[in-house]
C-alpha cells in the first residue's frame, strides 16, 4: 500500500492510502484541529470527518482523480513519469506538488522529500522552446524537477512571473501564469479567447489579466492564474466535476440531469446569495457570445482561508461559433442542448428553476451588457473579425425571445453523450489586457 500526504495551506489535512486507482482519503488530526470537524475546506465532496461513509468512496476518489490533467496531456505526463495513465496514486505522487488550488500532494517515502521549491529564471528563447516541445512535455514538464498538473485540453505551459521576467517552477514552486501558444490548427483561437475574457471582465465576472504577448517572435495568450495571490501564494479551488463527483468527459451533460441547477444548489448551500446571480450571468454571457464549452470543469468554487466559499472567476471564455463546431451546449439550459433552438425564455426558465428571484431582469441586464461591450470592444486584429457581430446578433436574438421557450426536451432528437468533434479550449482549474 502506498501513502501520500495531502496538505492544504501547509497543514496536513490527510493521507491517500492505496494502490493505483484503488485508494481512499483519510483525515489527519492536524486538519481537524485547523479547519474543524465537518469542514469543507478541502472540498464540498470531501468533508473532513474521521469516519467517512463508504457510499461516498467514489466521490472522494473522483475529487482527487480530477486534480490531475486529462486526455492526451495525462497520457503524455504518465509516459514521462514511466507510469500507466490509470495509475492515479503514482501520478499524484509525481505531479501533485503544483496543481489547481492550494492542495499539495506528495510521497513522504520519496528520498527527495521534503523538497525545496524554487523558480529558475528562463530566457524568452527557452520559453519558445517549451512551446515547441509542449506536446512531448505538457505544461512545460521536462525533467524530474517539473511537477505541475492542470486540467484542460489546450496546449499550455505553466510559468512563474517574477520582477525580472519568466521563471520555471521547480520542485512544486507555485506557478503564477498559464501561457497558451498560438495553435496551428486554429490560429485565431488564443485571440478569440482574449476577446472573450474582455466580456467576462467587463461584466465583473473575472478580475484577472489576460493578454496576447509576443515572446521571442512567438505569440501566446498569457493568463494570470486566479488561484494565486499577489505574492504567488496558493488560493484553494475546486471545479464542479470535483464538487459533484463526476470524472473526465462527464463534465459534459449528455442525458439531462439538471446540471446547472445542481451547481446553483451548491452555491445556495455553501456560498453567498449573490453567487447564484453571478452564475446566471455566466450562463447568459456564454449563450450570447457562443461560448458553448461551459462545462462542469469550467465552473469552479474558491475556498478562502477564512472559510468563505464563492464562485470562482469566469475562465476559458471562448466565442466559437465561427469555428464550425457542433452547436451543442456543454451544459443544458432549461433541458435543452441545441444552441440554435435556445431562447431568452429558456435562460429565464433555467434561472427561475434555481429559485432565484428576478430571473428575467438578471438575464436582460446581462444581455444588454454583452451588446454594449460588443459595440465598444474591438477584437485583436488576429482574432476572427466576426466575433463582435455574432455576439451583438445573438444577444439581440435572445432579448427578442425573452418571452419564448424553445422546443420542449421531449421533441428534441434522442439523447446521446456529448462528444465534441474536436478538443475545445479548457483550462479546468486555474487559467485570463492587450
Amino acid at each position: 500500500m502506498d501513502e501520500l500526504t495531502v496538505e492544504l495551506y501547509g497543514v496536513k489535512v490527510g493521507v491517500l492510502i492505496g494502490l493505483r486507482g484503488d485508494f481512499d482519503f483519510g483525515v489527519d488530526q492536524a486538519g481537524l484541529e485547523q479547519f474543524g470537524v465537518g469542514s469543507i475546506a478541502v472540498s464540498v465532496a470531501v468533508p473532513l470527518i474521521e469516519s467517512p461513509r463508504k457510499s461516498d468512496l467514489n466521490r472522494r476518489r473522483a475529487f482527487f482523480e480530477e486534480v490531475l490533467a486529462e486526455g492526451n496531456t495525462r497520457r503524455q505526463l504518465a509516459n514521462l513519469a514511466r507510469l500507466d495513465e490509470s495509475n492515479t496514486m503514482g501520478l499524484l505522487a509525481r505531479y501533485g506538488r503544483d496543481v489547481a488550488g492550494a492542495l499539495q500532494i506528495w510521497n513522504p517515502a520519496d528520498p527527495d522529500e521534503p523538497r525545496r521549491p524554487e523558480a529558475r529564471p528562463v530566457t524568452d528563447a527557452e520559453v519558445v522552446t517549451m512551446f515547441e516541445e509542449v506536446k512531448a512535455n505538457p505544461l512545460g514538464n521536462k525533467g524530474r524537477r517539473r511537477l505541475s498538473s492542470l486540467a484542460g485540453v489546450q496546449d499550455k505551459v505553466l510559468l512563474v512571473r517574477t520582477g525580472d521576467g519568466w521563471a520555471e517552477p521547480l520542485d512544486g514552486f507555485a506557478s503564477t501564469h498559464i501561457l497558451k501558444p498560438q495553435s496551428g490548427k486554429y490560429p485565431s483561437l488564443i485571440f478569440d479567447e482574449e476577446y472573450g475574457s474582455r466580456f467576462a471582465r467587463g461584466m465583473g465576472l473575472a478580475d484577472f489579466e489576460t493578454s496576447v504577448q509576443e515572446i521571442a517572435g512567438r505569440r501566446a495568450l498569457v493568463i494570470e492564474r486566479y488561484d494565486r495571490g499577489d505574492d504567488g501564494e496558493r488560493i484553494h479551488q475546486e471545479d464542479f466535476n470535483q464538487v459533484l463527483g463526476y470524472r473526465g468527459d462527464d463534465k459534459y451533460e449528455g442525458k439531462p440531469d439538471g446540471r446547472l441547477r445542481k451547481i446553483a444548489q451548491v452555491l445556495r448551500t455553501h456560498a453567498r446569495g449573490q453567487e447564484q446571480r453571478a452564475l446566471a450571468r455566466m450562463v447568459t454571457l456564454s449563450a450570447a457570445i457562443g461560448n458553448l464549452d461551459l462545462h462542469a470543469k469550467n465552473i469552479s468554487l474558491l475556498h478562502e482561508q477564512s472559510g468563505e466559499v464563492r464562485l470562482a472567476p469566469m475562465y476559458d471564455v471562448v466565442p466559437e461559433l465561427h469555428l464550425g463546431l457542433d452547436e451543442e451546449l456543454a451544459l443544458r439550459v432549461n433541458g435543452h442542448n441545441s444552441y440554435p433552438a435556445l431562447t431568452g425564455g429558456d435562460l429565464v426558465a433555467e434561472v427561475e428553476s434555481w429559485g432565484v428571484r428576478g430571473a428575467s431582469a438578471i438575464v436582460i441586464e446581462a444581455l444588454e451588457e454583452v451588446r454594449a461591450i460588443a459595440a465598444s470592444e474591438k477584437p485583436h486584429p488576429a482574432a476572427d473579425p466576426s466575433t463582435p457581430y455574432i455576439a451583438e446578433r445573438q444577444a439581440r436574438k435572445l432579448l427578442n425571445s425573452i418571452d419564448q421557450v424553445g422546443v420542449p426536451p421531449a421533441e428534441l432528437p434522442a439523447d446521446r453523450a456529448f462528444q465534441p468533434r474536436v478538443p475545445r479550449g479548457g483550462w479546468g482549474g486555474p487559467p485570463p489586457s492587450p
